[in-house]
């Protein structure tokens, strides 16, 4: 398949995915409770199984020999040279809150390591995309190259986190001595703080308990921008988990070292 006809591809996962989700923002629809009260809240909705539902079609049709991991339906050709990580509403709390801080990832790994990866945000109008190589932005305003800033200094860093509470005993305290050390941490904002460090507004995300879907997809975007994305261990972030992801190397090691001491 051509490069011309593979961006072609993944937009129209982006866009199908989409106007399937699309109907139930800001809308009335049901919420179940993943973790059935045995943990945090973990809501799924009928948008969530909508949006992979068409992806995972689509795929189907057009690589029948390719692998699919998604959030809301498992995996298939796990062993698969080439596996689709599909998360369809990244941000689920928010999404339900009718906060636009959520996205659609749509990632692609070929013997395990990332090789491409899109967030889809719909209600804003925004793709961010790349290769590992080079990422962009496609919004309102035309495609961009999305840069990292280049901020060295944790004592300059913007942090992010989607909750400190969802951390566990020994992470939070981690997780506090970065917060501790840096300008400025935000919350909430699930796979957009990804885009936006990629973008150059954020410059530090910290994370536990991600599963792949979570990440995949963000990976060759932070990676093609000039970031670096990783486990709190310095292993790759693929599989999910512990993860920090900076715009500067420099950065990044600041982080690693105040997480693991």
């Amino acid at each position: 398949m051509s490069v011309v006809d593979f961006a072609r591809f993944v937009d129209e996962l982006a866009t199908q995915s989409g106007q399937a989700i699309l109907p139930f923002f800001r809308a009335a629809f049901a919420t179940e409770d993943k973790a059935a009260g045995h943990a945090a809240f973990d809501p799924v909705t009928e948008a969530d199984r909508a949006g992979e539902a068409v992806m995972r079609r689509l795929i189907a049709a057009s690589f029948p020999d390719h692998g699919i991991l998604g959030e809301e339906f498992g995996a298939e050709r796990a062993d698969a040279d080439y596996v689709w990580v599909l998360d369809p509403i990244d941000g689920t709390r928010a999404f339900i809150a009718g906060l636009p801080t959520w996205g659609t990832l749509i990632g692609l790994t070929r013997g395990g390591v990332p090789c491409y990866g899109l967030m889809n945000q719909p209600f804003t109008g925004e793709r961010f995309y790349g290769d590992g190589e080079a990422a962009h932005c496609q919004g309102p305003h035309g495609t961009r190259r999305l840069l990292t800033r280049r901020k060295g200094e944790l004592s300059e860093a913007v942090l992010h986190t989607t909750d400190p509470r969802l951390f566990g005993p020994g992470d939070r305290e981690a997780y506090d001595r970065v917060e501790g050390a840096a300008r400025l941490a935000r919350y909430g904002a699930d796979c957009y703080a990804y885009a936006m460090l990629a973008a150059g507004h954020i410059d530090l995300v910290v994370e536990a308990g991600l599963k792949p879907y979570d990440i995949v997809a963000m990976i060759p975007v932070i990676e093609g921008a000039g970031g670096v994305v990783t486990t709190w261990e310095g292993t790759s972030a693929a599989k999910g988990g512990r993860i920090v992801a900076a715009g500067d190397k420099r950065l990044h090691a600041a982080a690693l070292a105040l997480l693991n001491s």
